[in-house]
C-alpha cells in the first residue's frame, strides 16, 4: 500500500493516544474547503509503503500507543483490514477518519474489530450535502452510503465522534436542525472550525463568528448527548 505522508507524532488526532497519523491518498468527494486537497486524485508523490510504515511503527513501540489513518478517504484502499489486522497485532490501537462513502468496508472493519475509534465526517444538511463535497453535478450522488455508515457507528459497540467542518458561506443555523435529525442519538458531535491554508484549493471561504459557532453548538444539543467545538479560541 502507499502512503503519501505521516505526521510521526500527535497527541490531537486520536483522542486519549499519543499516535502518528497516516496519510493515504484518494478520495471519491472533491470538497472545495479541503486542507488535503493534494490527496484527493492520489497524484501525490508516495512517501513510503505499507512495509516501510511498519518498520517505523516497530521501532515506535512504547513511545507511541496509537496509529490514526486518514487521508484522502482511507477507505478507497480494499487492504486497509490486512494493515489495520498488522498494526494491532504490534500493540497500536486504531483510528479511522471517513467521510462514510464506503459502508461496506467500515461495516468489516467494526465487525472484525479492527479499528478502536472512527471518526466520520458530517459535511452538511442533506439538502446541501452535494454542493459541500462538490458533487452537485454528479447526479448518481446520493445519501444513502452515508446513512448507511451512520446507523453502523450509533447502532455499534466501538467508539465514534461526528464531526462537521464548519465553513462560512456554506453553513447556517437551519443546516444544523438538519444534522442533528440526521445524527438523532449520536453520543458525540464536534463542530471544527475551518481554518484557512495555502492547501485549500478555491478562494471565499472563512471561519464563522465564535457567536455563530455557540448558536450550531446549543441547536445540535437538542439532538445529541455530547457536542463541542474544536478549533476556535476561547471555547
Amino acid at each position: 500500500m502507499t502512503i503519501h505522508g505521516l505526521q510521526k507524532m500527535t497527541l490531537l488526532d486520536f483522542p486519549g493516544r499519543v499516535a502518528c497519523t497516516v496519510f493515504l491518498g484518494g478520495c471519491d468527494l472533491r470538497c472545495p474547503f479541503c486542507h488535503n486537497f493534494e490527496l484527493i486524485d492520489g497524484s501525490a508523490p508516495a512517501l513510503m509503503d505499507d512495509t516501510e510504515l511498519l518498520a517505523f511503527l516497530e521501532k515506535r513501540r512504547g513511545l507511541l500507543d496509537g496509529v490514526a489513518f486518514t487521508g484522502g478517504e482511507p477507505c478507497l484502499r480494499r487492504d486497509l483490514p490486512e494493515l489495520m489486522r498488522k498494526i494491532r497485532d504490534l500493540g497500536f490501537a486504531v483510528k479511522l477518519d471517513t467521510n462514510g462513502c464506503h459502508p461496506d468496508l467500515l461495516a468489516e472493519l467494526l465487525k472484525q474489530g479492527l479499528v478502536d475509534y472512527v471518526a466520520m465526517d458530517i459535511k452538511n444538511s442533506p439538502a446541501k450535502y452535494a454542493q459541500t463535497v462538490g458533487l452537485q453535478d454528479n447526479p448518481a450522488f446520493s445519501l444513502d452510503a452515508i446513512r448507511q455508515s451512520i446507523a453502523l457507528l450509533i447502532g455499534g459497540e466501538t467508539d465514534y465522534e461526528f464531526r462537521t467542518t464548519v465553513v462560512e458561506p456554506l453553513h447556517e443555523a437551519a443546516d444544523f436542525y438538519e444534522i442533528g435529525a440526521l445524527i438523532r442519538g449520536a453520543k458525540r458531535y464536534f463542530l471544527q472550525c475551518f481554518t484557512d491554508r495555502d492547501s485549500v484549493p478555491y478562494e471565499g471561504f472563512s471561519a464563522p463568528s465564535k457567536a455563530a459557532m455557540l448558536a450550531y453548538a446549543d441547536i445540535m444539543r437538542d439532538f445529541v448527548r455530547d457536542v463541542q467545538i474544536r478549533g476556535m479560541d476561547g471555547v
